[in-house]
């Protein structure tokens, strides 16, 4: 059933009820003064959370013309992973399965078939036992485990998720790496983010990491991808679609020096009000803004040591994992990329070690505008990773029944289950 007219209004309504605090003018005027006075660096406490790599600037491209050029890498390849999210048997156990896929262009289609597969299984019962050994399918052309979690008191479907998602990804990055010759783009953060917000989430997390070997495996294969793709001069880096940092803004609300309310729910928000060119028009409804959208606009590289960027800075301990080069160059480097045609902003994340040097530093930074241009969205390999690794909902039920069959016991359904499996068929 729908609203009925009146019952909209009465909702609508609610709005006036509202003062939503300061007027749009002033909180993009705020925006500029954040910018200019207190990214040069960040501090906290005595510690820099953010700095330039180079000069500090905010820049534009015109759509067209950028995506002209000529491209800045002759070959580029995506890696994604996919799953079909934690579910949880009324035999107790909680399992996700997680493949990964590695895209190139020019397509390889042995590259492209190949998958590394993970499930993961969660259950309080003690008694139950995996074979976590790996095994190969598909004629050797792809691999899989099953991985047991062990018991946790709370977060069991979380913990599930991220181990499934980060391990068939960074495995799958490890095992094909030196397949790519010139740029690699992981469809997500440089490192497994979810995963190392574990230690600020729950001190039951916080032990996971301590207690179990797991977590620090899989980061120390990210650790290891940057590394090899150290060794070798080909640069890698992260594509984040709907990036979601509060380090700067959590920053900002704690220094007392800024003697405002901070009124960005997180970074990309305070980013867009920088980025977003444009005027006040004024017309018979008042005045509102009007967005320009004939160029791309982008920051500079910034070096970030704060929030789950830390473990991996200079003054961070990489949950343990051991670093084989220079602490400097592990750093989460980014830049932000604001897209006025689709209104929507992208985060890129590389080792500071590519980033550091100029040259490479601007092909990376060319070689994402020309992607964003051309697809009004992420770059076209990593929509083609995804493709590659997406689980679709069909194939997810499928496989859900399957473990039914296999495990002699049936998914644990709620009543949203079975509400939203209606809307959907």
């Amino acid at each position: 059933m729908t609203l009925d007219p009146v019952h909209f209004d009465g909702i609508a309504q609610l709005a006036r009820r509202i003062d939503h605090g300061a007027d749009e003018r002033d909180r993009r005027e705020f925006a500029k003064t954040v910018w200019e006075s207190f990214l040069d660096p960040l501090r906290h406490d005595g510690r820099t959370v953010l700095e330039p790599v180079d000069e500090q600037a905010r820049r534009l491209v015109d759509c067209e013309d950028v995506a002209l050029q000529d491209r800045q890498f002759p070959t580029v390849h995506g890696l994604d992973a996919g799953t079909i999210n934690p579910t949880t048997f009324k035999n107790g156990l909680v399992i996700d399965i997680a493949q990964a896929a590695m895209s190139t262009t020019p397509s390889d289609l042995d590259l492209h078939r190949s998958r590394t597969t993970v499930m993961t299984v969660h259950s309080n019962d003690e008694t139950m036992t995996v074979d976590e050994e790996w095994g190969k399918f598909d004629e050797g052309y792809s691999r899989s485990r099953a991985v047991k979690i062990p018991p946790l008191p709370r977060f069991a479907e979380g913990v599930v998720h991220a181990l499934a998602l980060y391990l068939a990804e960074s495995k799958h990055a490890l095992a094909y790496a030196e397949d790519v010759s010139d740029l690699l783009v992981l469809d997500g953060p440089l490192y497994p983010r979810g995963l190392l917000r574990w230690a600020d989430q729950h001190p039951d997390l916080a032990d996971f990491l301590l207690e179990d070997p797991r977590p620090t495996t899989v980061l120390e294969n990210y650790v290891r991808l940057v590394e090899s793709f150290v060794d070798r001069g080909v640069p890698l880096i992260g594509f984040v679609k709907n990036p979601a940092t509060r380090v700067i803004t959590r920053t900002l609300k704690r220094n007392r020096d800024v003697n405002v309310s901070v009124p960005w729910a997180d970074d990309s928000a305070l980013f867009t009000r920088l980025l977003e060119r444009g005027e006040f028009v004024d017309d018979i409804e008042g005045t509102r803004w009007e967005r320009d959208t004939d160029a791309l606009t982008y920051t500079n590289w910034f070096r970030s040591r704060g929030g789950v960027d830390r473990p991996l800075s200079i003054e961070g301990d990489a949950l343990g994992v051991e670093r084989r080069l220079d602490r400097e160059q592990y750093e989460v480097t980014f830049f932000v990329v604001y897209d006025p045609r689709e209104d929507l902003m992208f985060r890129v994340e590389a080792p500071y070690a590519f980033t550091r040097d100029p040259e490479t530093r601007e092909r990376l930074t060319m070689q994402v505008l020309q992607d964003v241009a051309v697809s009004h969205g992420p770059p076209t390999i990593v929509e083609k990773a995804d493709e590659l690794a997406r689980i679709s909902a069909t194939e997810k039920r499928s496989l859900r029944e399957t473990l039914e069959s296999q495990f002699e016991t049936s998914q644990r359904r709620t009543y949203d289950d079975h509400r939203w499996e209606e809307e959907y068929t």
